[in-house]
């Protein structure tokens, strides 16, 4: 129940509650979206590339842009050294002496960190400039591994920290040591976390100007599709060496998702100001999807030992938590939020009295981490659901009833968990009860038992998690000792702020201070404030578009943590109220009638007890502009209201680190039916349920909208979506090609089952509901698994994703051979050298095997055949310099090479050697040329194996072995032509040249 009966009842819903269509879709779906690219630039902006480092991890020794700088349209190129002079490093929560530049400056610390950036009056030009910066770097040793990391003779990432730990702390809650050494029984699983992240059909845009002030002052404006939180613009002001109120930041009113990483934009806001700085106009920026998987960011990677210890009834006493976090090659902020904002709810939805925890931060060159939908959640919900499953398996015990016995129990709440959440309402009970009934319905246990009497391998698993929503911007604090926030400081809270206006017509305007990503914020708003007036919803104007200048905003402003229901919408709610109560005043002066007996409804305002007396509401509300005079006495002028909000149970984490790290708390309850094919390896979600309590329901269609985009991310993280990196640090999952996404093909309809019990902690009694299923579906997918497997046998680490390959390794089966006449694809084996490619066939030349060796060792032909040769010059006996253009995919590098051949037997084989760098990546490879002389002239037998790094792996090995294959038919293709005397082909146009390639006759 609510905790104020009156105010549920004052609620009684009339749009709210209801599926109302979005009002944002006329204009997406007419084309009128106002997305940041298509936002109009002030005349003379110019365009910005990025230049990456291809290197994870190097000294970077010198930057050289004297070429670049002399090429057609490029205005400057902002390097380094530029940064330095003009801004700071970004601060971040955790002391620790590590300096993380918007450039790297004296080191690169990860494939893809940023190293100039050319600011050119189109994006061409600045792209193609990035080729003539000349960088010269010192590899050094990397780490990518988290266990790794942690050892004394690993690289150190931060030299002036000394580790790659940079920051470890333990806490205790109860008496978990004794929990333990009392326990009748202790089970332990040590769990991995993945990397992954989000892919938003939009990525990341940032429009700035820098602005000189005549005193010599500096000011910035930016328009970008940074989300928030807006605390990260002090750490922008900061960066930049501005006072706040010198940094406008805007954000427009649509955004083609984001899913938590457009935080990520935060570094090149900063860095796009340096770049208008010192070009002296607007710069504006567009981040492709390469640089977005790549060097944006992704989810931490977590190493987790848990540990829970048993009573002799079986009943969880303690639970013992050992955690290890990769954030990348610099812990950005917010980092260490993964950590923190789950911290208060390690218990989960169990009523746990001990816990011990150890978390430690840990560095790899990688990519530095950030928010990604449901940050923390799935780090935690996997190991301790996977967990909850060992226990039921080694007490032989239903894992549902298991999860039943250990909930915390309705007459509860609001329940103090042991590290501080303020669980605030539910029936974890009865929803678990609902889930089940619907999974029953759906027929699993039937659909289980008929596969597994056919010999196949089928699954059910659960998973049950609280949700968190509206964060308490204190929770990262917890990283800090409590002397160290004694010093600092307390931190708290979750300000929320909105604006309700009505205009001298008598319209309706609201103001927000969020930043949406298409969860329908419009549509909510109006429904809120309609109820609140008695109006329809079309007639109220909500305006989400975010300006720090203008708008009402505070520390916690932005799109993020799921507050939008709970904290944003229910402010909206506040401030509609308080101008309501300012109309019911100036309505009762002229009614004659106490406030209390004023109505708003159907779009008029009336005497609940006196019907005659009424006027249409534009009139009335639009009386206080055109007659202030008129208003009563003591009634200031104006129709508008602020509210601020923030929850009441949100404090700071007191002296024993107990912290409530969030205002609501929603519960998820999942079943998954899933079938796994030993032939294949593939993994199918069968049947699938999923029961939500968040709280009451704002709009029931847009609540089961992110519930299944929650699911389907879920999903990708569970059975596709991994970050993939060499031994070296080089990434390669650069292109959709290699890092999987679902797509609706794949994507199962989940079954929704909701239950509604309001948070007596936010306005409007709602909770979040966006980021549950991506808590949820990976761990309950992977429960799913296990109890597949379990007829083969038990399985404790399972690890995601559970692509084909690896199912098939822990299944112990062999893949299967491929059908006749297809060659398997192989798996890139990962080198020290980055990517490695291999392979091997033969070619039949029509030439004798004398000519084609001939055109082989003359440097002249040779130069002819390799594709993409500018120039090849002899640098000694059989070895030569070359400048070629090798070109995959998204990806164009201008290479600086050296090709080398040797064991040379003439006309029958040699070994061709090669390596080169460019601004873009690296690669080596060497292979052999065997020539067979045959009746129709000569077979031209091949086995090589490369390695690629920096941008170039980032593609890829699907698209790599790709681009190989086409190059390797234009170099024998070249290579006959050269050795039969034949001219160089040649085609009028593109399209002749695009049919020749596919094979279509001309």
């Amino acid at each position: 129940m609510h905790s104020d009966p009156g105010l549920a009842k004052a609620l009684t819903p009339r749009h709210l509650g209801q599926p109302i269509e979005r009002h944002e879709d006329a204009a997406l779906l007419t084309g009128r979206g106002r997305f940041a690219d298509d936002v109009g630039e002030a005349p003379g902006t110019l365009q910005a590339a990025v230049l990456r480092s291809p290197h994870a991890h190097a000294e970077l020794l010198s930057v050289d842009a004297t070429a670049a700088l002399a090429m057609p349209g490029v205005r400057a190129v902002l390097t380094g050294e530029d940064v330095k002079r003009w801004s700071q490093p970004f601060v971040v929560g955790v002391k620790a002496a590590m300096q993380h530049w918007a450039l790297a400056v004296d080191r690169v610390r990860y494939s893809g960190e940023p190293v100039a950036v050319v600011i050119a009056e189109d994006r061409y030009l600045a792209e193609d400039a990035l080729d003539a910066i000349r960088v010269e770097y010192r590899p050094l040793g990397a780490t990518v591994d988290i266990a790794q990391a942690c050892e004394a003779d690993a690289p150190v990432l931060h030299e002036a920290v000394g580790s790659n730990v940079v920051n470890e702390r333990r806490f205790s809650y109860g008496d978990p040591a004794q929990a333990f050494a009392g326990a009748a029984r202790r089970v332990a699983l040590t769990v991995h976390y993945p990397r992954n992240s989000c892919t938003p059909m939009e990525c990341g845009v940032v429009v700035a100007e820098h602005q000189a002030e005549a005193d010599g002052g500096h000011a910035y404006e930016v328009l970008s599709n940074f989300m928030g939180p807006f605390s990260l613009h002090s750490v922008m002001s900061l960066a930049l060496g501005v006072p706040a109120n010198k940094l406008r930041h805007r954000v427009p009113r649509d955004s083609g998702g984001s899913f938590g990483v457009k935080q990520s934009v935060l570094p090149y806001v900063v860095l796009m100001c340096l770049a208008s700085r010192k070009a002296g106009a607007p710069v504006k920026w567009v981040e492709d999807r390469l640089e977005h998987l790549g060097a944006a960011t992704s989810a931490t990677a977590r190493l987790t030992h848990i540990a829970a210890a048993l009573d002799a009834d079986g009943r969880i006493t303690a639970l013992d938590w050992d955690q290890r976090d990769d954030v990348g090659a610099y812990l950005r902020a917010p980092e260490p939020a993964t950590f923190y904002r789950m911290h208060g709810a390690l218990s989960g939805a169990y009523d746990i009295p001990n816990i011990a925890v150890r978390n430690r931060v840990v560095v790899t060159n990688k990519t530095p981490t950030g928010l990604v939908r449901g940050f923390g959640g799935p780090q935690v919900y996997y190991a301790l659901e996977r967990l909850m499953d060992r226990i039921a398996v080694e007490l032989g015990e239903d894992p549902v009833a298991l999860r039943l016995r250990h909930y915390v129990r309705p007459q509860q709440f609001p329940y103090t968990a042991a590290a501080g959440a303020v669980l605030d309402s539910g029936d974890y009970h009865r929803l678990t009860e609902m889930a089940m009934a619907a999974a029953r319905e759906q027929g699993l246990w039937q659909r289980q038992a008929a596969a597994r009497a056919a010999g196949r391998l089928y699954g059910i698993g659960v998973a049950a998690i609280v949700e968190p929503s509206v964060s308490n911007m204190g929770y990262i604090s917890t990283v800090l000792t409590p002397e160290q926030r004694a010093k600092a400081g307390p931190k708290n809270g979750a300000i929320a702020s909105a604006t309700v206006a009505i205009d001298l017509l008598g319209g309706v305007n609201v103001v927000v201070a969020s930043a949406p990503a298409g969860q329908g914020h419009m549509t909510v708003c109006a429904q809120v404030v309609a109820d609140v007036f008695g109006l329809q919803p079309a007639q109220v104007v909500v305006n989400v578009e975010f300006d720090t200048a203008k708008d009402a905003w505070s520390v916690a402003a932005g799109n993020y943590s799921s507050r939008f229901a709970g904290a944003v919408a229910g402010t909206v709610h506040l401030a509609a109220q308080r101008l309501r109560d300012k109309l019911a005043r100036i309505a009762a002066a002229q009614f004659g009638c106490p406030m209390q007996r004023v109505r708003f409804e159907g779009g008029v305002i009336f005497d609940a007890e006196a019907p005659e007396r009424r006027q249409p509401f534009a009139r009335l509300a639009a009386s206080p502009h055109w007659a202030p005079a008129l208003l009563p006495e003591g009634e200031a002028p104006g129709l508008r209201e602020t509210a601020f909000w923030t929850a009441p149970t949100l404090a700071a984490p007191d002296a024993q680190d107990r912290v409530n790290t969030s205002a609501a708390y929603g519960f998820v309850f999942d079943v998954c039916g899933l079938e796994v094919d030993p032939a294949t390896g593939r993994v199918r979600v069968d049947r699938y349920v999923t029961g939500h309590d968040a709280g009451r329901l704002l709009n029931p269609a847009l609540a089961d909208g992110q519930i299944r985009g929650a699911f389907a991310q879920g999903l990708g993280a569970a059975l596709m979506e991994e970050f993939r990196y060499g031994a070296d640090g080089s990434f390669q999952s650069g292109t959709f090609a290699d890092y999987l996404v679902p797509t609706s093909c794949e994507v199962p309809d989940p079954v929704i089952v909701h239950l509604e019990t309001p948070s007596p902690f936010t306005p409007l009694g709602a909770k979040g509901l966006g980021e549950g299923n991506n808590m949820s579906t990976p761990v309950v997918i992977a429960n799913a698994f296990a109890d597949a497997l379990r007829p083969l046998h038990d399985i404790a680490d399972v690890r995601l994703p559970l692509t084909p390959s690896r199912v098939l390794a822990v299944i112990g089966e062999a893949e299967p051979a491929p059908p006749e006449g297809l060659a398997r694809r192989a798996e890139p084996t990962r080198v020290a050298g980055g990517l490695a490619l291999q392979a091997s066939g033969s070619v039949d030349i029509a030439a004798p095997p004398q000519k084609v060796f001939a055109v082989l060792l003359d440097p002249v032909a040779l130069a002819r055949v390799i594709p993409g040769c500018h120039a090849l010059q002899p640098d000694g006996e059989h070895r030569y310099r070359a400048d070629v253009t090798v070109g995959v995919g998204l990806v164009k590098a201008r290479y600086e090479a050296r090709i080398e051949l040797s064991e040379i037997d003439a006309p029958r084989s040699l070994r061709l050697a090669g390596s080169g760098q460019s601004s873009l990546g690296t690669g080596a490879g060497s292979g052999t040329v065997r020539l067979e002389a045959t009746a129709s002239g000569t077979r031209l037998h091949y086995d090589y194996a490369a390695q690629v790094g920096g941008k170039v792996a980032a593609v890829g090995s699907r698209m790599l072995e790709g681009a190989a294959r086409i190059v390797l038919a234009q170099l024998f293709e070249s290579l006959g032509r050269q050795a039969t005397g034949q001219a160089p082909a040649r085609l009028g146009s593109w399209w002749r040249r695009l049919l020749a390639w596919l094979g279509v006759p001309q």
